[in-house]
């Protein structure tokens, strides 16, 4: 492990020029990742690389579950909430079930429950495949949400379709009503123990003595005990993450302080930035491993095999998205639906196509074990592991590269938010402005003659009041003088902390951390 360091700190160096390289060219990183991955796989004295399915599930999946949870919004996702399940839980066991039948037919010695625990590994879409898509793309509030809601779900519910299958596979029977009741134990427990853990960790963060380090490190341990309590019990330890994450999102305000939520930000977005990297390079570089373990079939079959589940995956995801448009509109006639207007042909044609595989698809198929429990070999591992990939790499190149022109062809205006976003910030903080002032005159209203501070805050808020409607967002021309400012401002503590000898460096790195502060305000303004 020492020996090959170097390489893996070569590798984190890689991650982040070739994260850097699609930026300038406004292509998804994951795609570029595993691309790179692929290539560098291929160079000679490069060391082989081992992908534990482990090292995927505990290490890397809780925080990035967990991360998604903190970043959604529970409004939306509460707003959506027929349509996120539907294709949380429905569409995955449709999708799951499409690849069962089709692999049973034409993959020579796939039995029906071999051909579910393949689904169940290529069923879920990934969600950092499609949240770097959207970067790049302006798409409606409700298309954004319903994707990310998904991906918060389709995990678990792929997980316990695996979990099921491995078992059929395994023992070579599976009995309905033990499988019910698993499947509703996994669920319940999962949720539970999340909630239990979430809220556990809630009160240590309120009630102990801790500062921002302490929060901090407490947000990353967070999810490892989650998944684990919740693995132990036998139940999902993805539904406890996302779960406890919801609730602490949802509560952040009353357990965190300013400056633990404002570290905290930077400290999770460098450490998702860096997990995701690793894990989509970890793709194209276990390819080599892969191939050669693949015996029983030829590379070209086991390639047309993994085109074969790629279009059924594919066109099982389109089919779904218009269903559920169909189910939508005869519903909305009985019971209170989110949307009650005909959303067309463009919503369900740009969902079905946002399928990109990913991470999770990747570590089940690593899961498999060699050999069953009487010694002999797992059936088909080899092939399963090669057509995940497949699948992985084919919706990756085709959908990820392609859905950005699809988004722009179709254009889609959006229907829930009619007010562009600068007008509704503009608005929102007028409204914010407008409420400080009335509370601070009527709550404080002795205190203001008393303390100047005070009613010079008052009077820029008057003023901020005033000026908000007529000057809206700093232009990006003000943004680049007022960042030459603070340049200029730096330089000028930086020298005279070197010529005056008497000045406390620490007051001047003060100074420093308020010019950083100020330039950091200016994403907002």
């Amino acid at each position: 492990m020492l020996h090959d360091f170097p390489f893996y700190l070569t590798i984190i160096v890689v991650i982040l020029l070739i994260i850097m390289l699609a930026k300038k060219i406004r292509v998804a990183y994951p795609i570029l990742l595993v691309l790179a991955g692929l290539g560098i796989s291929f160079i000679p004295a490069i060391p082989t690389l081992h992908i534990e399915a482990e090292l995927i599930f505990i290490i890397f999946l809780p925080p990035l579950l967990y991360d998604a949870a903190w970043a959604i919004s529970w409004k939306e996702l509460w707003k959506w909430r027929r349509i996120i399940t539907s294709f949380a839980f429905l569409v995955v066991f449709f999708s799951a079930m499409s690849v069962a039948v089709v692999a049973n037919y034409f993959i020579p010695g796939f039995s029906l429950a071999l051909g579910f625990l393949l689904g169940g590994i290529v069923s879920p879409p990934d969600a950092v495949s499609t949240g770097a898509i959207m970067k790049f793309v302006t798409v409606p509030k409700r298309f954004s949400s319903i994707l990310e809601g998904e991906s918060l779900l389709n995990d678990a519910s792929s997980l316990i379709i695996f979990r099921f299958a491995f078992i059929a596979v395994a023992t070579g029977q599976f009995i309905w009503h033990e499988a019910a009741l698993s499947f509703v134990w996994m669920i319940v427990g999962g949720v539970a123990s999340g909630l239990i853990v979430g809220y556990m960790f809630m009160k240590i963060h309120k009630y102990l003595p801790t500062d921002a380090n302490a929060d901090i490190i407490l947000t990353i341990v967070t999810p490892y005990v989650m998944y684990i309590a919740a693995e132990e019990i036998h139940s999902s330890g993805v539904l406890a993450v996302v779960s406890g994450g919801l609730l602490l999102s949802e509560k952040r305000l009353n357990f965190l302080s300013s400056t633990s939520r404002l570290r905290g930000v930077n400290v999770w977005e460098s450490f998702s930035y860096l997990l995701n990297g690793l894990v989509f390079m970890f793709i194209g570089l276990d390819l080599p491993q892969i191939i050669a373990g693949l015996e029983e079939v030829s590379i070209l079959s086991a390639i047309g095999y993994g085109l074969l589940v790629t279009a059924v995956l594919i066109v099982g995801r389109i089919i779904s998205a218009y269903s559920a448009v169909a189910v939508t509109l005869i519903a909305r006639n009985y019971i209170k639906v989110a949307d009650r207007s005909n959303p067309g042909y463009k919503v369900p044609i740009l969902i079905g196509w946002s399928g990109m595989r990913g991470v999770v698809s990747l570590a089940a198929a690593l899961s498999i074990p060699l050999q069953l429990e009487n010694g002999s070999a797992f059936p088909h591992r080899n092939l399963i592991l090669f057509i995940t990939f497949v699948v992985i790499l084919t919706t990756l190149l085709l959908q990820g590269l392609t859905l950005p022109f699809l988004i722009k062809k179709i254009n889609m205006p959006d229907p829930d938010f009619i007010m562009p976003d600068e007008d509704l910030y503009i608005k929102l903080r007028k409204k914010m402005t407008h409420e400080a002032l009335h509370h601070l005159k009527e709550n404080y209203s002795d205190e203001l003659d008393n303390h100047p501070m005070l009613l010079h805050m008052a009077k820029k808020w008057e003023r901020t009041e005033e000026m908000a409607e007529e000057t809206g967002l700093m232009s990006e021309e003000s943004k680049i003088i007022y960042k030459a400012i603070l340049d200029h401002q730096r330089k000028w503590l930086h020298n005279l902390n070197r010529e005056k000898q008497q000045i406390n460096e620490e007051i001047v790195r003060r100074h420093l951390l308020y010019l950083d502060l100020e330039e950091e305000k200016l994403q907002f303004i």
